[in-house]
């Protein structure tokens, strides 16, 4: 029996558990006589029902939780004491790769593994797992008996379950902030830790003023190519030149026109059709716009170059990227552009055209400036999106890191480069790989400051209306 097989179980087990406190709490209030003693009960039914079933579904699913955690490691242990010692696994690395085999046998995903042990310890993990899942699923569903029951006995007229499930909720929400707190500051202290092995390797100086990056260590000493070049200035300028120059120069005038028209000119039945295909372009995936741009655009902008008298003309381009990137970006802009300017109170508007001015001067005079707090925020927000792009770099800009102000030209970006480090079998322990840590870090820095202005930004300068 899988975990998710256990939880839904559970689930239901909780549905009953709510059915029978709502049942119970609807007593109190006097259902059956018409509703006559509702005021002398302090909860609804609804909230004795959301208590029995809280009560004994929490800590059920905290214990599948736990399992989920420690169970992979458990069964492993368990199967691997039962293989031979001669086909024992011995090192880490060993006993990972033993597993996976075993995993994949016991999948279907494989037939055999190149231990001849994995065939018999398949069958073992399964047997091993199935136990250990009925084992934690029965003690799972006796924590939610006993936790209704319990629950069942507490309740009473004059029982705040209201105040118990509130309390209960917001212990939840606090958790689940909780864990979104802890996976921010997991990811910046893994890239710290990497990155402080990576500068005790290299300068911070030529990472950070350096105009040739060519990170092409050697894994002996006495190879070709054993020093490699770190400076990190290229990288920085392609992110910019790409995410933050062209693609806000195609997608600020676009979104910000798309959001004038649809708030200003469109009517309601037009907006309501025009909207909702707008936001379309959000939710294309990024590989696709990476393909559009590498068989459609990039070789259109590579021959418009040539036809002009442009020299240095690549196939891949800056101009392409950041193109199809601020396309990308416009349902972005657009959107927040959107929501300021239907923010400003419609009296400002219709004051001005009361006035003597036109659709034009009261959106060039009164809306925009009024909503400029929101829509430098959304552009702001926009820039952070488009600098931490990944696939339509990869795939239209290329990989060559050009220090070059010429958007016909080949250049790449921080995320490009981490790709490229870290794709395929790499040694954790050399400075090539350890790059692509710092400049996660510098990319994470970077955007958080950008995130940190926008919203002092809209602080600083947002205007409340009655």
């Amino acid at each position: 029996m899988s975990l998710t097989v256990i939880v839904f179980l559970l689930l239901g087990l909780g549905l009953v558990a709510f059915t029978t406190g709502r049942a119970r709490g609807a007593v109190f209030a006097g259902a059956g006589r018409g509703g006559r003693d509702i005021g002398r009960v302090h909860s609804r039914p609804n909230y004795h029902g959301a208590f029995v079933a809280m009560t004994g579904l929490l800590p059920a699913l905290l214990l599948v939780a736990a399992w989920s955690f420690v169970g992979d490691g458990v069964v492993g242990d368990k199967v691997i004491s039962t293989v031979a010692a001669a086909d024992r696994p011995v090192t880490p690395l060993d006993r990972s790769a033993f597993m996976s085999e075993v995993k994949g046998i016991a999948s279907g995903e494989m037939e055999a593994g190149f231990n001849p042990a994995t065939g018999p310890a398949a069958k073992v993990y399964v047997e091993t797992r199935n136990g250990y899942n009925m084992i934690v699923g029965g003690i799972a569903a006796a924590l939610v008996a006993l936790g209704a029951v319990w629950a069942l006995s507490r309740l009473r007229a004059d029982f705040r379950a209201r105040n118990s499930v509130e309390r209960g909720v917001m212990w939840v929400l606090m958790l689940a902030s909780l864990v979104a707190i802890l996976t921010t500051l997991g990811i910046v202290l893994s890239l710290v830790f990497e990155s402080i092995r990576f500068f005790d390797k290299v300068s911070v100086v030529e990472f950070l003023t350096g105009t040739v990056w060519s990170p092409q260590t050697a894994l002996r000493a006495d190879q070709v190519g054993s020093s490699g070049a770190f400076g990190a200035v290229p990288l920085f300028w392609g992110t910019i030149f790409i995410g933050a120059i062209i693609a806000m120069i195609v997608a600020i005038p676009l979104g910000l026109m798309t959001a004038i028209y649809l708030t200003q000119y469109a009517a309601p039945r037009l907006r309501r059709m025009l909207k909702p295909l707008l936001e379309i372009l959000a939710g294309v995936p990024t590989v696709v716009y990476g393909f559009f741009a590498a068989l459609t655009v990039a070789p259109a902008v590579r021959d418009f170059a040539v036809s002009i008298g442009i020299g240095g003309a690549s196939s891949e381009s800056a101009l392409a990227a950041g193109a199809v990137m601020g396309v990308m970006i416009i349902p972005f802009v657009s959107s927040m552009a959107d929501d300021a300017l239907t923010a400003v109170p419609g009296a400002m508007r219709d004051g001005s055209l009361a006035m003597g001015a036109t659709t034009s001067e009261t959106i060039r005079r009164v809306l925009v400036p009024a909503a400029l707090p929101g829509i430098v925020g959304g552009v702001l927000l926009a820039v952070s999106r488009a600098i931490g792009e990944t696939m339509i770099v990869v795939m239209a800009a290329g990989l060559a890191a050009n220090l070059t102000a010429n958007p016909f030209a080949s250049v790449t970006t921080v995320t490009a480069q981490i790709v490229q480090l870290l794709t395929g079998d790499q040694e954790f322990d050399s400075p090539k790989t350890l790059s692509a840590f710092a400049l996660g870090l510098v990319l994470f820095v970077i955007t958080l400051l950008l995130n940190v202005y926008a919203l002092s930004v809209v602080k600083r300068y947002r205007e409340a209306y009655e």
